[in-house]
């Protein structure tokens, strides 16, 4: 009792002092200990309340380690995490009393995965607020949250596992054998999580005007940042070295991700989607991606320093998709490097429309799959009616890239009768690995309409260089293909293709002179201008042709 009052008197001395100083709030004037061992998530959510209450203002977390469950932001309240302070997600309790809050539930959920559709089994969430904030030199750390697919407990660390430390098995819903899973497989026991159990180091859902700022995260779990629907979103200056997806943005609109460094070597890395999760389609639109950095290090390696590349087909990347009911519109991506990681990719694959996007100054090493992947699809996870995805007015210019590995090049596919539209590729230099045989210049491509998109899907192109398919408006401009290897493919393929250009296209015949740099089958209106060992010429109809 009396420390339940010590900590009452200390908390209303803090909100005095607070209102007269200027609102800044230190959670240990609210019982916070910081020693990583005590649980301060009452404590926390009292000072928030608290700052919220006196009309907003700041609440600090000073040097130490506060052990949280679900900590609950409110409007006009900015969280600034001091330099060595950090916000710890505990694990859940193994009485099944204690942990995060429960998953709210969702109409949504035959249509999405667990973790994209829920938004409370987070460390840190607030759903329709306005005017917050999360910054400071601090760190978050995931320690008990876990990555999905039934992992309930952490992953073991990079030292325990060198270590030999062994964890309990992961716990699965208790309800696994009520799920009914809906045309699309969702919802499903594997992919839904126990109650007291939390994914997500920070959740928001349908707020506006929000900064995160000059913060790391280190093991975020499923999503270590999940925004649905948020809007005038600024993420700059971030640090995120994470078990699974980085910074998604969802439904969102007018956001500027900068400065930020994402290291993901198990999903993607930076990933604007706009999927179902709300139960309505909304577009992500009016989109800013500059300055960032985007690797599949071994987790924990780009904090330390050590860049750690054991997992050969690392994720990372940019990408949008693959979620992409609502569509995207007015996205740009400027200035941004991949290491050790995937390519960009473009997926429009669940009916919505990709339109009006600008990428320059890419910079790519080490690249594990297609270096740009740009897919029109017809998985069509939503509810009926819905019509088919397209993709129109892209323009990619300026990449540099090397070590790019051999199965896919340059892959551009819509599906039949929904080509992709009026896709630019201007100043491209992309050196391959090479190694291609006569036999994968031979194959005959599946469509794969339906199918999840990702390039490894369709197998070892028959062209090392550009594989473009479906396609309507299709420009090559100073696009220069290299190899570092004999290839016995062509270097660029094109199928079902109209209004096509090729204009200063260089192409190495890496399989020698046998082997054509251009082959194309089916194409109309084919124009071809001062392409290196390809001859000048405009084709209006084309079954066939190689050089």
């Amino acid at each position: 009792m009396k420390i339940r009052i010590r900590i009452l008197f200390s908390a209303a001395l803090a909100l005095a002092a607070a209102r007269l100083l200027g609102a800044e709030f230190d959670v240990r004037s609210f019982g916070a200990s910081g020693d990583g061992a005590s649980l301060d998530t009452a404590a926390v959510n009292r000072a928030i309340a608290a700052t919220h209450d006196a009309g907003g203002g700041t609440v600090r977390f000073p040097a130490g380690r506060y052990l949280c469950y679900s900590i609950h932001l409110k409007s006009n309240v900015a969280l600034f995490l001091d330099a060595g302070s950090v916000i710890v997600a505990a694990e859940p309790s193994e009485d099944g009393r204690t942990g995060y809050d429960p998953a709210e539930p969702n109409p949504a959920d035959p249509y999405e995965d667990f973790g994209h559709s829920h938004w409370h089994n987070s460390l840190i969430w607030g759903e329709g607020l306005e005017n917050i904030a999360v910054t400071g030199p601090g760190m978050i750390y995931g320690y008990g949250l876990s990555r999905g697919t039934g992992h309930a407990r952490r992953d073991v660390l990079p030292e325990e596992r060198k270590a030999g430390v062994k964890l309990p098995a992961a716990r699965n819903s208790p309800l696994e054998s009520e799920v009914k899973p809906g045309p699309f497989s969702y919802p499903n026991a594997a992919d839904s999580l126990p109650p007291l159990v939390g994914n997500k180091a920070i959740s928001l859902k349908e707020c506006r005007n929000v900064v995160l700022r000059d913060f790391t995260i280190f093991h975020g779990g499923h999503f270590a940042i999940l925004a649905t629907a948020v809007d005038n979103w600024t993420c700059d200056g971030l640090k995120i070295d994470t078990n699974r997806d980085g910074i998604d943005f969802d439904c969102c609109r007018n956001v500027r991700v900068s400065n930020c460094t994402v290291n993901s070597p198990y999903d993607d890395g930076i990933c604007p989607k706009s999927s179902f999760g709300l139960n309505r389609n909304r577009a992500t639109e009016n989109v800013t991606i500059t300055n960032c950095q985007v690797s599949g290090y071994d987790e924990g390696t780009l904090l330390d320093g050590t860049y750690g590349r054991s997992i050969g087909d690392a994720t990372g990347r940019i990408k949008l998709g693959t979620e992409a009911n609502g569509g995207f519109k007015n996205i740009t991506v400027s200035n941004c490097i991949f290491d050790h990681c995937r390519g960009l990719a473009l997926e429009e694959v669940d009916g919505g429309q990709m339109e009006d996007i600008a990428i320059s100054n890419l910079t790519m090493r080490d690249i594990v799959n297609a270096p740009v992947f740009i897919r029109l699809g017809a998985r069509l996870r939503g509810p009926a009616p819905i019509g088919p995805s397209g993709a129109r007015r892209i323009k990619i210019e300026n990449v540099v890239a090397s070590q790019v590995a051999p199965g896919q090049g340059i892959l551009i596919s819509g599906i039949p009768g929904y080509p992709v539209q009026d896709v630019a590729l201007t100043h491209i230099l992309i050196t391959y690995r090479g190694g291609g045989t006569a036999a994968q210049a031979a194959r005959s491509v599946p469509e794969y309409e339906t199918s999840y998109p990702e390039p490894e899907k369709f197998g070892a192109l028959p062209s090392y260089g550009v594989f473009a398919r479906h396609v309507r408006g299709l420009s090559l401009d100073h696009v220069e293909l290299r190899c570092e290897a004999a290839d016995a493919r062509p270097a660029i393929f094109l199928a079902d293709a109209s209004d096509a250009e090729l204009d200063h296209v260089r192409a190495q015949r890496a399989g020698g002179s046998s082997v054509p740099a251009l082959v194309v089958k089916s194409a109309s209106n084919l124009f071809i201008r001062d392409c290196a060992g390809i001859p000048d010429g405009r084709w209006t109809s084309l079954d066939s042709g190689s050089w």
